[in-house]
């Protein structure tokens, strides 16, 4: 395989919008403080369209994806050392549909099936004390301090025959600091991490256009993340997010491509509103504000949850 055709490989899976949208979270209130034993499902239909942007390094031309993208996930909060912490694990299934015209050639692509899975363990080192039910409807929050560490499991569909795939046959660790502050109505949140990667040991293999093994990696992606938020009353309220990220070049056999290196932004809004004493609705919107490769997507989603307090019998 040539050195071109090295080139466009890695920039095509560096740009994969199944994938790299991980690295695109627009997380309001994640440090929120909850009673010990709280428990919690989330049910999440996220819908994104736009383009994708090379950068120049490939010749493809009217580049889009449709994506549609459902989550069930579980959170539980628990008593760690005395500090307030939850655990999360979600399981997404994806469907996208992608176009473009390599090379005069017009090409569609259609995937579906489960995407990795994803589990969070996070803790609160400052203002999160651990608080029965009793102790926290007296407890107001100031400032808390966080920690949390990410990781996505390759447990999705993957196929190391294809280009594309649903999974990415390779582990993710994302280390971050929390910080949210409130005055009053207002809360605002700050996040900073880092995206950690494994290596794919078997990426585009075993094909008519090459019938070896390849490997895949890509370099740590910086991610900074803010939102304001407003309590219109308890459990209703609106943010405005905003996110950057950059880094992630991705190396293939050794040879790294630096014009796969990213440089977004997004912003964004979110709106949660009760509907009964255990369920709430959340809905969110944004788009790229700053692009420099990868995904210029617009994206909404709506999110159903139902909460409940008590540990397992």
């Amino acid at each position: 395989m040539g050195v071109v055709s090295k080139l466009v490989l890695l920039a095509f899976a560096a740009a994969c919008p199944l994938r790299a949208l991980r690295a695109q979270d627009l997380a309001p209130r994640a440090y929120v403080i909850t009673p010990v034993h709280s428990n919690a499902v989330t049910s999440t239909y996220s819908f994104s369209n736009g383009g994708l942007l090379f950068n120049n390094v490939l010749p493809v031309t009217n580049a889009t994806a449709t994506l549609h993208i459902s989550i069930l996930s579980y959170v539980h909060s628990l008593n760690f050392f005395g500090r307030s912490a939850n655990i999360l694990a979600s399981v997404p299934y994806g469907v996208g549909h992608f176009q473009g015209t390599f090379m005069d050639n017009e090409t569609k692509l259609y995937r579906s099936g489960l995407l990795d899975s994803v589990f969070r363990f996070s803790v609160n080192l400052r203002g999160g004390p651990a608080m029965s039910v009793k102790e926290f409807q007296s407890w107001q929050q100031k400032t808390i301090i966080g920690v949390s560490l990410k990781v996505v499991a390759p447990t999705g569909q993957y196929d190391g025959t294809k280009l594309v795939n649903n999974g990415s046959n390779r582990w993710a660790f994302k280390p971050e600091l929390g910080y949210s502050q409130r005055w009053g109505h207002w809360v605002l949140d700050a996040y900073g991490a880092v995206w950690f990667f494994t290596t794919n040991p078997e990426f585009w293999s075993h094909n008519s256009f090459f019938p070896g093994t390849q490997s895949q990696s890509q370099a740590p992606i910086g991610a900074f993340e803010g939102h304001l938020s407003y309590d219109v009353k308890p459990r209703l309220w609106i943010s405005l997010d905003g996110n950057f990220w950059f880094g992630g070049s991705t190396t293939l056999n050794g040879m790294e491509n630096s014009n796969t290196l990213q440089k977004n932004s997004r912003i964004g809004v979110t709106a949660s509103v009760p509907v009964t004493k255990h369920q709430s609705f959340k809905v969110s919107y944004s788009n790229g504000d700053y692009v420099r490769f990868g995904g210029n997507f617009q994206n909404i989603s709506a999110a159903w949850q139902f909460s409940w307090l008590g540990r397992p019998n």
